[in-house]
């Protein structure tokens, strides 16, 4: 009988005060204000790597939210990602305090030169012996682009084409600029590298002309784990090409299995294997000893939860809020003055309310990867998600800071133990890439291995 599949298990965060549970970080006892504090990000490591758990996934924006009622008043009355801090500088602390836990940092292809990333995610790499993961984006905040002096974003796919070429700046400078032994350490040679070895990678494209070589020797990976997250034509082809854990889902089995198999039919395009890219959802896991404990936190977090956070973060296009709950969504869109085939309107069954809508906005989370209940309950409901819908892991949604990771180490982790479905023990040295996929470095079917010692510079 083959052995149980295990369960990936990464805390989902973001260096704010109100990440993706809107209105929560007012729960008492919450941590989230400490965010800007060190310990926060300390303590909350040694937790989860006390818990036997993979990773702290860590997301990140460049710009505020500022559609929702015509400005960022409302993001910033909410922290909602603002203020923020940049997810690169907590790693270091995180790591120190930690031996086996793994990190995915959130960073965009759109406003900042390759070399310059390059150079700290592999800083990144070698100080924390290979535990990091890069989460690949392009951004999607109008603000963001005005930020680094745009007029507006750049067109999606555009922003996925300058995001190929991103990539294959790093691979030149990760896996092709510095020769395996190119580092020789010979004290009575008085040599430290070996000239020889050490190669220019001369990239001159559309978007970007770099010289090299890279100024970070071999790093444990070289190239960090690669994670996306994606659903757009664009995006899964990008993925087929490059990515190796995609951050993706679906509010129903068939919507995640039919994500999923597009991007595996990309990376097969590619020349790659269909196991070569793992899945991980966002999950919502409360949990408690008994029922009643269970219902006592699901009606508390539905308390203190912000509507207008859900709609300032959505981005939505009209204060739906001003609107008599028993008028209809689709009269809304028309005094808004938006069309008819506005995606609003495919939001929402035709006929709903404001209410209606209003009522669903406050439970969006509340999908497919969902789950409240006791120790027992919630193992079996994640046992069906990997053997049924065919997940490998999940970005545990943080209600509360830090009983959510408390919670779930204290009470879930036991019980998956015993099923065999989370590892009894870490194993010592191991990479983040090691974890997934058994080995340190990407294959040789991966596009960034043919630049290796030096080819096709």
């Amino acid at each position: 009988m083959p052995e149980p599949k295990r369960l990936i298990v990464n805390v989902f965060e973001m260096a704010c005060v109100s990440h993706i549970t809107h209105g929560l970080w007012r729960l008492p006892d919450n941590n989230r204000h400490r965010f800007a504090e060190l310990s926060y990000w300390t303590e909350l490591a040694q937790l989860a790597e006390q818990g036997g758990l993979d990773g702290i996934f860590l997301a990140d924006v460049v710009g505020a939210y500022d559609t929702f009622r015509g400005g960022p008043e409302t993001a910033i009355r909410e922290g909602l990602q603002i203020p923020n801090l940049d997810p690169l500088l907590v790693i270091p602390a995180m790591a120190t305090v930690t031996q086996h836990l793994g990190f995915g940092v959130t960073f965009s292809t759109t406003y900042e030169p390759p070399f310059a990333f390059a150079r700290r995610m592999s800083t990144l790499d070698a100080l924390t012996g290979g535990r990091v993961g890069w989460n690949i984006v392009t951004s999607y905040l109008s603000n963001a682009a005005r930020n680094f002096g745009l007029e507006d974003q750049i067109p999606h796919d555009e922003r996925y084409q300058i995001a190929d070429e991103y990539l294959d700046v790093l691979y030149k400078l990760w896996e092709g600029s510095w020769d395996d032994d190119a580092v020789v350490n010979d004290p009575v040679a008085g040599i430290y590298s070996d000239p020889a070895k050490v190669h220019a990678i001369n990239h001159v494209g559309k978007h970007f002309t770099v010289a090299g070589p890279h100024l970070v020797a071999p790093t444990p990976q070289r190239v960090p784990l690669l994670f996306q997250a994606t659903g757009s034509p664009a995006g899964i082809a990008f993925a087929g090409k490059h990515s190796e854990v995609v951050f993706t889902g679906g509010r129903t089995v068939e919507d995640f299995q039919s994500n999923a198999n597009r991007m595996r039919d990309a990376a097969e395009s590619q020349g790659r294997e269909r196991g070569d890219v793992k899945f991980v959802v966002q999950a919502g896991v409360i949990v408690g000893r008994t029922e009643s404990e269970v219902a006592d936190k699901e009606r508390l977090f539905q308390e203190y939860s912000s509507l207008d956070g859900v709609l300032a973060h959505s981005g939505f296009p009209f204060d739906i809020t001003a609107y008599p709950h028993d008028s209809l969504v689709s009269d809304a869109i028309a005094d808004a003055g938006l069309p008819a085939e506005h995606p609003v309107a495919k939001r929402f069954a035709e006929g709903a309310t404001i209410g209606q809508a209003l009522e669903e906005l406050r439970h969006q989370r509340h999908d497919r990867f969902y789950v409240a209940g006791t120790p027992k309950v919630v193992a079996d409901e994640i046992e069906k998600w990997l053997d049924e819908d065919g997940i490998d892991g999940i970005n545990l949604r943080q209600y509360h800071s830090y009983d959510t990771v408390r919670d779930f180490v204290e009470l879930v982790v036991p019980e998956l133990r015993r099923r065999g479905r989370i590892r009894e023990e870490y194993t010592p040295g191991e990479t983040l890439r090691e974890r997934y996929f058994g080995a340190s470095r990407l294959p040789e079917r991966h596009p960034a291995a043919r630049y290796r010692g030096g080819k096709n510079l």
